[in-house]
């Protein structure tokens, strides 16, 4: 019997460590022997692999395409590339498997998989178990599949989603990958759009020297906020890893969260599509919410993930969704998953449209005092225990909106606790009308936090 780590199978994806206990060549081929199955069980046996530039990603997207084969599944091999390139080849090689080797915005030293299942729809808990239960048993599906072939998408996709977009301004623009693939594609998008690219960070290394691109860690936004100041840049963008988060700076080096610049693009959508639904994560601010009602609009709060985001994204006939953490979605005029780069022309398209610099475009919009999204540690076979006791303890004295994990509502504040569902952590948020009312609510929870042993005590943005 095959013997893999059950907290590899996360929410809706597969994260790792790169060890022999966990993500290797061999635990990758099982995985995809897993996959196919699921698909031709599904009557699919069409795939596109892709994967990032991670040092252990060339291997096992070899695994991968090896364990696909063996199912007898057909391959279209898309090489490196970005996570949301990967989603859109779906499209254009018209093939509903897919399976990208990814770890997205996580640390040196891990690796994963993101499978779908049609067209912008990741698999999510129920199917994941499906795999999980699949290699346990080894009940694997065999015949002969074959290599349809080596496809080159990224020309195509960029001038599909150029053509997508109204952009009537020149910008002075630094894009900060990190170090992450990303630094193949995105710059490129951005010269596209005639903007003058200040290029930092955009040579690939994935052993990430400076830090690991994720735009929702301050570490990284702040770093792109002084580039964009010494280059007397007009803003700058930061991405992460495999290119399906975004990060915003103005051009004083002002961090722009992505709950703020949400508010933004719903306008924008809004102008073209009066009273749409639009869809965030429970980590983002009210003050979104409140700008889409004032717009004419209807807010809709859900559970943080891709996954959850698209599957209601798709049941709510939105046009617009978007989380803290920088996954943006367009439905309308595109095709319903995350996609940093063409946020980034949406934004692009919007600052076109306005007289004012960033940071006035954003000092006219609504605002409370809030956190970064933080974190702390918590072990993975303990994190939801954890959230499960706390939202029962906060519900016998506060209002809790518990669609995912507790966002405890205080009044004049809120303070959210959630199990991430790709680190070994909790997730924290506060957001208030001041910043003393903001510190009150944060010892509050730590109070509570503080009597789980297992639960660390450092809280750290990321």
């Amino acid at each position: 019997m095959a013997n893999l780590e059950r907290t590899m199978f996360r929410e809706y994806d597969i994260r790792g460590r790169e060890t022999e206990k966990e993500l290797n060549p061999d635990s990758i081929e099982l995985i995809s022997k897993a996959y196919g199955t699921f698909l031709l069980k599904r009557g699919i046996n069409k795939v596109v692999v892709g994967h990032d530039n991670r040092k252990t990603s060339e291997e096992f997207h070899k695994s991968a395409i090896k364990g696909l084969l063996s199912t007898g599944c057909r391959i279209f091999d898309i090489g490196v590339t970005l996570t949301p390139i990967f989603y859109w080849s779906q499209y254009h090689l018209k093939t509903k498997g897919g399976l990208m080797v990814t770890a997205s915005h996580n640390p040196v030293g891990w690796n994963g998989v993101k499978l779908a299942l049609g067209y912008s729809y990741t698999i999510i808990g129920p199917e994941l178990e499906e795999i999980y239960q699949t290699i346990v048993s080894e009940n694997f599906a065999k015949g002969e599949g074959k290599i349809l072939g080596k496809k080159e998408v990224f020309p195509f996709y960029l001038n599909d989603i150029m053509g997508r977009v109204k952009i009537t301004k020149k910008f002075k623009v630094v894009v900060n990958t990190g170090n992450g693939t990303a630094g193949l594609f995105f710059p490129e998008v951005l010269r596209k759009a005639s903007c003058d690219t200040v290029e930092y960070l955009c040579n690939l290394d994935p052993s990430y020297p400076k830090y690991t691109p994720n735009p929702a860690d301050e570490v990284m936004i702040k770093d792109t906020g002084r580039v964009v100041v010494e280059a007397g840049a007009d803003f700058g963008f930061a991405m992460d890893g495999d290119g399906d988060r975004l990060g915003l700076v103005d051009e004083k080096g002002g961090i722009i969260w992505p709950d703020r610049y949400m508010i933004l693009l719903s306008r924008l959508v809004l102008k073209k599509n009066p009273g749409a639904k639009i869809i965030f994560d429970v980590k983002c601010s009210q003050a979104l919410e409140e700008d889409i009602k004032a717009h004419g609009g209807i807010p809709i709060m859900w559970k943080t993930g891709h996954s959850y985001i698209k599957q209601k994204l798709s049941q709510e006939k939105a046009v617009l969704a978007g989380e803290m953490s920088g996954h943006i979605f367009f439905a309308k005029g595109y095709y319903g998953f995350d996609d940093a780069s063409f946020a980034a022309l949406k934004l692009l398209e919007y600052f076109s449209t306005q007289n004012k610099k960033v940071s006035e475009i954003i000092q006219e919009t609504p605002y409370y005092v809030s956190t970064p999204t933080l974190h702390v540690s918590c072990p993975d076979e303990k994190k939801y225990q954890a959230v499960e006791e706390l939202t029962k303890e906060f519900k016998k004295e506060h209002r809790v909106i518990d669609i995912n994990g507790a966002r405890v509502l205080f009044g004049d504040a809120w303070g959210l606790v959630r199990a991430s569902s790709n680190l070994p952590v909790l997730v924290l948020r506060f957001e208030a009308k001041t910043q003393k009312r903001l510190e009150e609510i944060q010892n509050i929870f730590k109070e509570k936090l503080n009597r789980f042993d297992f639960v660390g005590k450092e809280w750290s943005a990321g």
